[in-house]
């Protein structure tokens, strides 16, 4: 498994499957203050040069956390429909991408193939796609989901209303609310991230949604993303 490659004269190698997939992700602040983000444009470029080049068989058998040291890997690794993934095995993650995008690949190829993917081979080809990419790839899945409505029809458009308020203050966070609500937005869920992780704060937040939401008949869903810990 190669993981270096050479861009103007000078050479790039990283440490580990780890560290090029981290160096591959677009810019972002999370993982610069992680210390993990490429340090330039070029070892960004470079570190998608070398993950396209992988073969899926690499991604599998170099995995990031071992199945036999983490139940979620083990699960995931154990799932994997082995005739599915000998056909595809020793694709790069580049012609993983070209497949994905090839006009003649349409919605039944894609789940197909995904049954032979596990978890960073689906990561390392998203990393080398472009947003536009991602966009018309996705087209081609219909992914419906049911809760209180039903989203991801095709030729439909469904959005998050995030009405987070500086203080939580429920008055604060309803005229958000309202607000978003005014431009269509909402159909998908109305999602909030509070400041404060308290139970009493959650509650008080998803109370006060849901009482809006039955009293004006909105057809939605709500919830309030905290970690509560005991």
């Amino acid at each position: 498994m190669k993981l270096s490659t050479t861009h103007l004269d000078h050479t790039y190698q990283f440490s580990s499957l780890t560290s090029l997939f981290a160096k591959a992700n677009e810019e972002k602040s999370g993982d610069r203050l992680a210390g993990i983000a490429a340090e330039s444009v070029q070892e960004r470029m470079a570190a998608k040069t070398v993950l396209s080049e992988l073969l899926l068989k690499d991604i599998r058998e170099n995995p990031m956390l071992a199945p036999e040291d983490d139940e979620v890997s083990r699960i995931i690794d154990g799932q994997i429909n082995e005739p599915v993934y000998k056909q595809i095995k020793n694709w790069s993650v580049a012609e993983l991408r070209e497949f994905i995008l090839s006009s003649d690949t349409i919605g039944e190829d894609l789940k197909r193939i995904s049954r032979g993917l596990n978890s960073e081979m689906i990561a390392a080809v998203t990393k080398i796609m472009s947003n536009l990419d991602l966009v018309f790839a996705a087209n081609k899945l219909e992914v419906v989901t049911k809760c209180n409505i039903s989203i991801g029809q095709k030729g439909t458009l469904a959005s998050r209303l995030q009405p987070n308020h500086p203080t939580d203050r429920v008055d604060g966070m309803m005229a958000s609310l309202k607000e978003g609500l005014s431009y269509g937005m909402g159909d998908a869920v109305i999602g909030i991230n509070p400041v404060e992780e308290s139970v009493e704060s959650v509650k008080r937040l998803l109370h006060a949604t849901k009482d809006f939401m039955d009293e004006w008949k909105i057809p939605t869903q709500n919830c309030v993303l905290a970690h509560v810990t005991a």
